[in-house]
């Protein structure tokens, strides 16, 4: 019994890593689709978010069959509670990669008013911050968890700096307005994007300790 039921949380180990490489595709498109000014990789990213819904929903619905069918011990109702959890910020993201696409789309042709060096850093470390919260989940590691957590700290910094600069972009020349909004507003999407994978790494840290990551600071 115990056999089966280690097979069948393999096999949501498969399915979150699954969807994990399907958000850090969604990220990677939309970074790209930004560097080149590229509409058709946009288009891709934003086509990602409808496959990345649907496998939350397969996601939930196996977990709830996990908790129906089996009876869990208390560290396996907390790996399948924390997968319920981080499911809902993996979707999210997925959200936010499509709405850095979508407004990409509009960015396509223009000239960029300033260089994208601090936002692509943000992208790096934010894609980074993702694959690493899920990795910790998969191997239970507590200390890629909590990298995680600590790395949001970086994404926030690059968040300030690129807002500083946009803004001073804006006071220098009222014309630079329309894009620099455009730009605030896709940094927010990469600070919101290292939220969510902190969130994830926080789950993480509650489905190996039984706390959650903020109550052991």
């Amino acid at each position: 019994m115990r056999n089966k039921f280690d097979e069948q949380l393999a096999k949501l180990n498969n399915m979150l890593t699954q969807m994990g490489a399907m958000i850090e595709k969604a990220i990677t498109l939309a970074i790209q689709a930004l560097v080149q000014q590229d509409e058709a990789m946009a288009k891709q990213a934003i086509a990602f978010d409808h496959d990345i819904d649907q496998m939350e929903k397969e996601i939930e619905a196996y977990c709830l069959r996990l908790l129906l069918q089996q009876q869990p011990v208390a560290r396996d109702l907390r790996v399948i509670s924390a997968a319920l959890k981080m499911i809902t910020d993996m979707e999210r993201i997925g959200d936010q990669a499509a709405d850095i696409a979508e407004i990409t789309l509009f960015l396509v042709g223009a000239t960029y008013i300033k260089t994208l060096e601090h936002i692509l850093q943000m992208a790096t470390a934010t894609a980074k911050m993702v694959t690493d919260s899920i990795d910790a989940y998969v191997k239970m590691d507590l200390d890629i968890a909590l990298q995680v957590i600590a790395d949001d700290d970086v994404v926030d910094n690059l968040f300030d700096t690129v807002k500083f600069d946009l803004i001073e972009l804006i006071q220098a020349d009222k014309t630079n307005g329309e894009q620099a909004i455009d730009l605030i507003m896709i940094t927010k999407y990469f600070e919101r994007i290292g939220d969510h994978a902190s969130n994830i790494a926080e789950w993480v840290v509650f489905s190996i300790t039984g706390k959650h990551a903020k109550a052991t600071e």
